[in-house]
């Protein structure tokens, strides 16, 4: 895909609408988005917060940052777009001059467009080097992982972040049969491993999710960072984060549960010794899921879960959540 070929039609993202609904993006306050895409989330954000709304828009993929830089470039000075990570975020802003914003959000996982560029690595429905890393210039590859690592230590990967059922099994059949160098290589020694089940996905798919999730240190990243982005909001300002799978989800629910709650002692402690205080307010107990007409239009919001918070002074109770 050539840089810019979206621009006059940019890809409408997962959850599009309830996220500008959410972060309600006014004139002239500052947003962030983390992970820019092709930058659907940034060009709304910047829309509803016209005349003169700024935004700064981050993401690791260089190719990402080309694309967003293409499809926000009529909005001129008011689009800040960067290569790095969310959590460097702050160094960002501070360039900016900035140090806290009046929006956050986050689109987790992987995107249309890298799923279609076969030389990443990140699907098996193509032949491509086993790469896997949304920064394509710095990190180990998932090449790496699968010809390096120790039997038990692909189990355990396998596992935690693919929750696959056979992940002793395909970690033994990985280490025989290695060295691999490419997706389909790896994706078919996993289907023989696995064998038939009566799922509709792919044998492979867990694996493949587990290895991406690792090359990419993604819910370590994700963990370390929420609490970093709840502190650079304003007060009322707002941090909405879209996942797609389990593991992610799980882990947002319980940092911005945390990020509620006044006190975190130990619940059979008598005495509040923590000091702790809210620094949120849940807005979405639950989580809130793609609507039947979007799925249809993307099947790959099926599984996309939006959940925000909205930050409170310290002192006062995040009541509700």
């Amino acid at each position: 895909m050539k840089p810019g070929s979206q621009a006059t039609s940019p890809h409408r993202p997962v959850l599009y609408q309830e996220i500008i609904d959410f972060i309600a993006p006014s004139s002239p306050n500052f947003y962030l988005d983390c992970t820019a895409g092709a930058g659907g989330h940034s060009r709304g954000i910047l829309e509803a917060s016209c005349p003169n709304g700024e935004l700064l828009s981050l993401d690791l993929d260089p190719t990402a940052v080309e694309l967003t830089k293409v499809n926000l470039v009529e909005f001129g000075n008011r689009a800040h777009v960067c290569h790095g990570s969310y959590l460097d975020a702050r160094k960002f802003l501070a360039d900016l001059g900035r140090d806290q914003v009046a929006g956050i959000v986050m689109d987790l996982g992987l995107s249309s467009m890298q799923l279609d560029q076969a030389e990443r690595g990140f699907s098996f429905r193509f032949d491509a080097p086993l790469d896997m890393r949304f920064d394509p210039t710095s990190g180990q590859t998932a090449a790496d992982l699968v010809n390096k690592l120790d039997e038990q230590e692909l189990a355990d990967i396998i596992w935690r972040f693919g929750e696959e059922h056979f992940s002793k099994r395909i970690a033994r059949q990985i280490v025989t049969n290695r060295p691999f160098a490419t997706t389909l290589e790896l994706a078919n020694v996993v289907r023989s491993a696995v064998g038939r089940t009566r799922e509709r996905q792919d044998q492979a798919t867990r694996t493949f999710q587990a290895l991406r999730i690792a090359v990419n240190q993604e819910l370590q990243t994700v963990e370390r960072a929420i609490p970093e982005l709840i502190d650079l909001l304003q007060p009322k300002s707002r941090l909405a984060i879209i996942s797609f799978h389990s593991l992610e989800d799980r882990l947002i629910k319980q940092a911005f549960r945390l990020a509620s709650r006044d006190c975190i002692c130990p619940p059979e402690q008598m005495v509040c010794t923590c000091d702790h205080q809210a620094s949120v307010k849940v807005l979405t107990p639950h989580p809130v899921l793609p609507t039947e007409g979007e799925v249809n239009q993307n099947p790959r919001a099926r599984s996309a879960k939006l959940r925000v918070v909205e930050k409170i002074s310290f002192g006062m109770k995040a009541a509700g959540s």
